[in-house]
């Protein structure tokens, strides 16, 4: 018998890549080509950082949102190249759609990040049109509570009276959480921000010292650190590490901004304060300098929120570079992307932390279903509270809240969201018009 490509092509699509998706397509197969996608839509946020929320709309009446690693300008035109390949299927063919997106590579390559956002909503659609949470669709739970890490503000590091007063705010918090981290180098006295970067405050360091060549409104690479950068770091995280004592785990938070030498005399500066990782100290993409520093330090390496899809983590797993990887899970690819790259993550036992920064609900919610079907879950970035912005607002009802440092995962059908619409309109970008 002759096999054309195409038929090739539908034997790949109909074989599982991995487990959990059999898991899926058996829930999901009752509800098979009931449901079509009928529009696809973005909208700016004035603070979700360089991403942008979006929804699915179905001849159903059922909307899924999900939320992008880009800004929205750049996701409408990607997703307009995109809408043939969407419009009018089946949203329960996630893994279909997947592979029809990101297996794009002329005339141009696929645009993950945008990807990422459309995965979300697509897994938020299905756990609607079937009436279950995500974390559910993907095999869970193995775990209902789960862990997170918050950022640590103290003005200055280099003062002990300011890390006692924010030791005892943190301890003295309803959340209860025990895990922060701080930027990379401690502010000197005297020294101020930048032009260009007004914003949320320093968290726990100055931006001027670890950006000195910093352009306005933007952050390149750093100059080669000296001494007195790396005492000043040693100075300042034992300081906190005694204010927080043993109850309380710190970080270290760069931008992979450093080079191989200012990176591992950053590490050896801290070591005795016993952090718990130090985040990207590297430029993002793998380089044999990751095992320089890896060879080099005692401290955990932590890296991934700039990476996107099993392949670009692959040689830092492979070649066992990192103690924890921490993708972005709509900048990666998704929950499709993020769920395989924790499964490989799991060959090598390297836990899995996920990144949400600056990022809305949606995502955070999308973070936590996927934190509780994942084995080899370490911690999930924290957005709740001032510091970003009080977005748990963005939640009709009861808000979410931490407690004893954890989240429960929602149960409700989707990601478990409903969305306060006011809230949406009181944080437009400027110039956005209400869903595009």
């Amino acid at each position: 018998m002759k096999t054309t490509r195409r038929d090739l092509v539908k034997m790949a699509l109909s074989l599982s890549t991995a487990p959990w998706l059999m898991h899926f397509r058996a829930l999901a197969a009752p509800f098979t080509k009931m449901v079509k996608i009928t529009a696809i839509k973005t909208l700016a946020l004035d603070n979700t950082g360089d991403g942008c929320i979006l929804k699915i709309e179905t001849d159903a009446g059922l909307t899924g949102y999900g939320e992008a690693g880009f800004s929205a300008a750049a996701c409408r035109a990607i997703i307009e190249t995109m809408k043939p390949i969407l419009i009018g299927e089946d949203p329960l063919a996630i893994e279909k759609h997947f592979y029809a997106m990101t297996g794009v590579q002329h005339p141009y390559k696929a645009h993950i990040p945008t990807i990422g956002g459309i995965d979300i909503a697509l897994w938020d659609l299905a756990g609607k049109i079937l009436g279950l949470p995500v974390y559910r669709l993907l095999g869970g739970p193995i775990q209902k509570e789960i862990p997170v890490y918050g950022h640590g503000m103290i003005a200055n590091m280099l003062d002990k009276g300011e890390c006692r007063a924010w030791a005892e705010r943190v301890k003295s918090e309803p959340e209860g959480m025990t895990a922060f981290k701080f930027n990379a180098l401690v502010r000197a006295p005297g020294t101020v921000r930048p032009a260009g970067t007004a914003g949320a405050p320093a968290v726990g360091s100055n931006l001027a010292n670890a950006f000195r060549t910093g352009g306005k409104g933007g952050f390149p690479y750093s100059t080669t650190l000296d001494g007195e950068d790396f005492r000043r770091a040693g100075i300042g995280y034992m300081n906190v590490r005694e204010a927080a004592g043993d109850n309380i785990d710190i970080a270290m938070h760069c931008l992979a901004q450093f080079d191989p030498r200012s990176a591992i005399g950053l590490c050896k500066a801290v070591e005795p304060a016993d952090l718990l990782w130090i985040e990207d100290p590297l430029p993002t993409a793998y380089s044999e300098a990751w095992l320089e520093l890896k060879r080099s330090t005692r401290v955990p390496v932590l890296t991934g929120e700039r990476l996107e899809l099993v392949g670009a983590f692959k040689p830092f797993l492979d070649y066992q570079v990192v103690d924890v990887i921490h993708p972005d899970i709509a900048y990666a690819g998704g929950i499709t992307a993020c769920r395989d790259i924790a499964k490989y993550a799991s060959l090598t036992r390297t836990p899995v932390g996920f990144h949400s920064g600056p990022s809305s609900l949606i995502q955070f919610y999308a973070a936590m279903h996927l934190a509780s079907a994942t084995s080899n879950l370490f911690k999930v970035e924290n957005v709740l509270g001032a510091f970003r912005g009080n977005k748990e607002n963005m939640a009709l009802g009861v808000k979410p809240a931490l407690h004893n440092g954890k989240f429960l995962v929602p149960e409700g059908p989707g990601l478990g969201l409903e969305i306060n619409e006011d809230w949406l309109k009181s944080h437009m970008e400027k110039g956005e018009t209400w869903w595009g």
